[in-house]
C-alpha cells in the first residue's frame, strides 16, 4: 500500500488547504473527532451534550487496516479537536492527522498520556525493523482501566484548553476506579493466569491483572503481521509446554490457523472482542464483557 501514501498525502494537503478558511462561525457546537471506538464511548461519556463526537473507525473494525476516505479526512481538518490513539494503531491516517495538525487542528494523543510498554515493531511479513517513535510500544492500553483513567485526566485538560468546560471529570474517574475493581473481582478466581490471544493485543490487560502471555498467533501488535511456519511451531511448542487450555482469538485473528493449532494442541478457541464498543456504548460495558469472557474460559 506504499505507492498510496502520496496519492494521501497530497489529498489530505487539499483538504488541509481548505480548511484553513474555517467553518461557519455561526455553526453551533464544538466538533471533536475521535479515531475508534472504543476511544469514542469515552470521549462521548466525558463531554455528554458539550461536544459533538464523530467516531471515524467503525465499531468493530480493526484500526490497523482500516482506510480512510475523502469524508474522513475532511472531518479530521474541520474539527476543534481529533482525539487519537497513537502508537502506529492507526496507521492509515498518519498522513491525515500529521497535516491536520500542521494546519492547526489540535490532536490529542492517548498513548502519550499512559506509561507505555514495550513491543517489538513488526513489517508487514511479521519481521522486527525500526519504527519511529509514534510505533515505539503497544498501542493497546484500553484493556486497563487505570490506563485510561490517565488518559481521562489529561484529557480533561485538553477540554479545557479548547473550552469545553463543565466536564464531570471526577464523577467519569471514580466511575473508572470503581470499574478497575469490579474487573479484579471477576478474574479473583481464576488461578489459570495463562494466555495465547490473537495478537499482541492483551499486553495491558495481562501487566495489570497479573495474566501471563504465553504467545500469540500472529506474533505481532498489529494484524497486518503474518505468523511464519517457525512462529507457529514455536507457539505449539509453548501451548503443549505451558499446558494452556484455550488459545483467545480475537478480530483479525486467522482462524483456520487458530483452528489448526488447537486440533495439534488440545486447546479449544475462545473469541473475545478488543475492538467492539457493546450496544450500550459504555467503556465499562466493553472491559466487562472482555474480563468476563477469560474469567469464564479459564474459570477452574
Amino acid at each position: 500500500m506504499r505507492w498510496l501514501r502520496t496519492p494521501l498525502l497530497l489529498l489530505t494537503s487539499m483538504f488541509a488547504v481548505a480548511a484553513c478558511g474555517g467553518r461557519d462561525e455561526t455553526e453551533a457546537g464544538t466538533r471533536i473527532v475521535v479515531t475508534h471506538a472504543i476511544l469514542g464511548s469515552v470521549v462521548t461519556e466525558l463531554v455528554g451534550d458539550l461536544a459533538e463526537v464523530t467516531v471515524l473507525v467503525p465499531n468493530g473494525t480493526d484500526p490497523h487496516d482500516w482506510e480512510p476516505s475523502a469524508k474522513d479526512i475532511e472531518r479530521l481538518n474541520d474539527a476543534d479537536l481529533v482525539v487519537a490513539n497513537g502508537l502506529g494503531l492507526e496507521s492509515n491516517l498518519d498522513e491525515a492527522l500529521q497535516v491536520a495538525q500542521e494546519a492547526g487542528v489540535p490532536v490529542f494523543r492517548a498513548t502519550d498520556h499512559v506509561e507505555v510498554l514495550a513491543g517489538e515493531p513488526h513489517d508487514e511479513d511479521g519481521h522486527e525493523e525500526d519504527a519511529h517513535d509514534h510505533d515505539a510500544g503497544d498501542p493497546h492500553f484500553w484493556t486497563d482501566p487505570q490506563a485510561m483513567l490517565d488518559v481521562v485526566d489529561a484529557l480533561a485538560t485538553e477540554l479545557d484548553s479548547i473550552g469545553i468546560g463543565g466536564v464531570e471529570v471526577a464523577a467519569f474517574e471514580a466511575e473508572l476506579t470503581a470499574l478497575d475493581a469490579e474487573v479484579r473481582s471477576l478474574l479473583a478466581p481464576v488461578t489459570d493466569r495463562r494466555l495465547v490471544t490473537g495478537h499482541e493485543s492483551l499486553g495491558y490487560f495481562a501487566h495489570h491483572y497479573d495474566f501471563d502471555l504465553v504467545g500469540a498467533v500472529v506474533p505481532s501488535l498489529s494484524t497486518d503481521a503474518d505468523a511464519t511456519a517457525a512462529d507457529l511451531a514455536d507457539l505449539k511448542r509453548a501451548i503443549v509446554d505451558a499446558g494452556v487450555t484455550t488459545i483467545f482469538t480475537e478480530l483479525g485473528t486467522p482462524a483456520d490457523v487458530a483452528r489448526a493449532i488447537a486440533e495439534e494442541t488440545g486447546a479449544r478457541v475462545v473469541e473475545i472482542s478488543t475492538h467492539l464498543v457493546p450496544q450500550d456504548g459504555t467503556y465499562r460495558s466493553f472491559m466487562l464483557r472482555l474480563a468476563s469472557t477469560i474469567a469464564a474460559a479459564l474459570a477452574p
